[in-house]
């Protein structure tokens, strides 16, 4: 059988003879990608990149709000409970320098929140303790038992309020004394 025509000699290395093949023939394969593709591609992860970062700072703004009404409400809260509210400074080394705990009594369990050096200005009314050197009652409890301690809490104090504080207009009418029935009266 006859080879095929072939448009370089058999002496030229890649062309090989059909018993004996040469080393692979570098021009065949996929053609290289003009530069530009390559300009088109970078400049479409550059704004890719834009658009998460976008959306990283815009999280980051979210969070930010969060935890600025994280720390209103718990002032909010210590003003409700100035009997048992206290400031304690943080001595463990996990969070920023300058953290406290806010510390509060509330349904008979003490509650504890850890407070950013940032948020202290919220709490000037709240007086402040020196930090205990046994842990205080509530440290060891887990958040989950503290966040169902809370709702438990909640529940109770809703359930009260519904109880004690109906409007007027929910009410039930006082009860009217009824006529006695004679015999023959209907």
């Amino acid at each position: 059988m006859p080879s095929p025509p072939s448009d370089r000699s058999p002496d030229e290395p890649g062309a090989g003879s059909p018993r004996t093949p040469g080393p692979p023939d570098r021009t065949l394969g996929p053609p290289a990608e003009p530069p530009h593709r390559l300009a088109l591609d970078l400049d479409d992860c550059r704004q890719e990149r834009d658009r998460w970062q976008r959306h990283a700072d815009s999280y980051e703004r979210e969070l930010t709000r969060a935890l600025l009404e994280r720390a209103h409400l718990l002032a909010w809260l210590a003003v409700l409970h100035p009997s048992s509210a206290v400031l304690t400074p943080v001595t463990d080394s996990d969070g920023p320098g300058g953290s406290h705990l806010l510390r509060l009594e509330a349904g008979g369990q003490q509650l504890s929140w850890r407070l950013a050096p940032a948020d202290l200005p919220l709490f000037t009314h709240v007086p402040c303790t020196e930090p205990a050197t046994a842990p205080p009652r509530g440290d060891g409890q887990a958040p989950l038992d503290q966040a169902a301690h809370l709702r438990r809490h909640i529940h109770l104090l809703a359930m009260e309020g519904i109880l004690f504080t109906a409007p007027a207009e929910k009410r039930p009418a006082p009860v009217r004394p009824v006529r006695p029935v004679r015999p023959g009266d209907h």
